[in-house]
């Protein structure tokens, strides 16, 4: 597994999403409850940022219909999406983020 640097953990607003590109995967960090989480940032119902959206409970959720997404698994918390979005797996090295979009062959 591959991880690459996506961001300084000092730059991380506690429940504010920021979007980052990583091997031209597009994910969206969130920090929330002393834990840092990497997920897809599109939408699985509608083709739209979910880092634009609001963090409450470890999830994120979708500003545009209003779907929740689970930032440690991916899952769905209710319609109207249905698929979950890919997570992916974080290091925390001094103040950096390490992120792996990679997968293991």
């Amino acid at each position: 597994m591959s991880y690459v640097r996506a961001a300084a953990l000092s730059e991380l607003e506690e429940d504010t999403p920021r979007r980052v590109e990583i091997d031209g995967t597009p994910v969206s960090l969130v920090r929330t409850a002393g834990e840092v989480f990497a997920i897809n940032d599109i939408c699985s119902h509608a083709n739209v940022s979910l880092s634009e959206g609001e963090v409450e409970d470890c999830s994120i959720e979708c500003w545009l219909h209003g779907s929740s997404f689970d930032l440690r698994t991916g899952k769905p918390n209710g319609l109207p999406a249905t698929r979950p979005v890919p997570v992916y797996p974080v290091k925390i090295e001094g103040d950096d983020v390490l992120v792996s979009v990679t997968q293991e062959s």
